[in-house]
């Protein structure tokens, strides 16, 4: 186990850097005497070590800081959004035939932007934005087994053990595809149409439409809510907001940075 930092340690006495409880504040993590509360109560970890002393001074560019175990991410350089893609928009930053796509939505800035991971055309929902390169492939990658979260509507009636069927799997034309859970939302009086949410760790292109329509029920509607602990709550289609730095932080620990 780390032990806490010595007061007159180097990052204690060191005049240069930024004070940590001003740092933790600039990021958002609380207010400056909030954080110097977190702090003496030993929540707050520099490289890896608890910091315990008021008087510590770290470099916001070089200092991994975690607070509660998560990740505060405190490099003014790094751009983290949440969009709530329309449909019948196209998962693209641009494009050459004028069509309407995410990067119409995007504040226009410096730098390049990128989503992590892919909506289709028709499929709706949360997308993430960002310029970090490292968490974007890890986000992707499915060794980290990062859950992301939908909303399915069906034409009904579905049976009641389809959420079984899903979750067992069913093999697609590159192999088996499944999902890690599955319940009923909703069903109109008629049982015409029903609303499930499922729950998935892999991306790949139209995984949950095509598993669905082996099952013998096409995807009417869908929309994704959830990637990780990160969800949509009220944002409009179009709307885009910064990630806060809770939900980064979980993001980054989902795939160990």
């Amino acid at each position: 186990m780390s032990e806490p930092h010595d007061p007159t340690s180097r990052n204690s006495r060191d005049t240069e850097g930024v004070r940590l409880q001003k740092v933790l504040s600039k990021a958002g993590v609380a207010s400056r005497r909030a954080a110097e509360e977190m702090i003496v109560e030993g929540r707050v970890e520099v490289d890896g070590a608890p910091v315990t002393t008021l008087g510590a001074r770290v470099d916001p560019a070089t200092s991994v800081i975690h607070v509660d175990g998560s990740r505060v991410v405190v490099d003014n350089e790094a751009t983290h959004l949440l969009l709530n893609k329309p449909t019948g928009i196209l998962c693209s930053m641009s494009d050459d035939q004028g069509r309407p796509c995410i990067g119409d939505y995007l504040p226009k800035r410096e730098g390049k932007l990128f989503h992590i991971g892919r909506l289709d055309f028709n499929t709706e929902g949360l997308l993430l934005i960002s310029n970090d390169g490292d968490l974007a492939n890890r986000l992707m990658h499915p060794s980290y087994r990062v859950p992301k979260t939908y909303l399915v509507e069906l034409q009904g009636p579905v049976p009641k053990d389809l959420g079984r069927t899903v979750k067992a799997g069913l093999e697609l034309e590159d192999g088996l595809a499944s999902v890690d859970s599955f319940r009923f939302v909703d069903t109109n009086q008629k049982g015409t149409r029903v609303l499930a949410q499922v729950v998935l760790h892999e991306g790949r292109k139209r995984i949950v439409r095509r598993l669905f329509k082996a099952a013998g029920y096409p995807v009417q509607r869908l929309v994704r809510t959830g990637v990780g602990e990160v969800r949509l709550t009220n944002e409009r289609p179009g709307a885009i907001r910064p990630l806060d730095n809770k939900e980064l932080g979980s993001l980054y620990r989902a795939v160990g940075l």
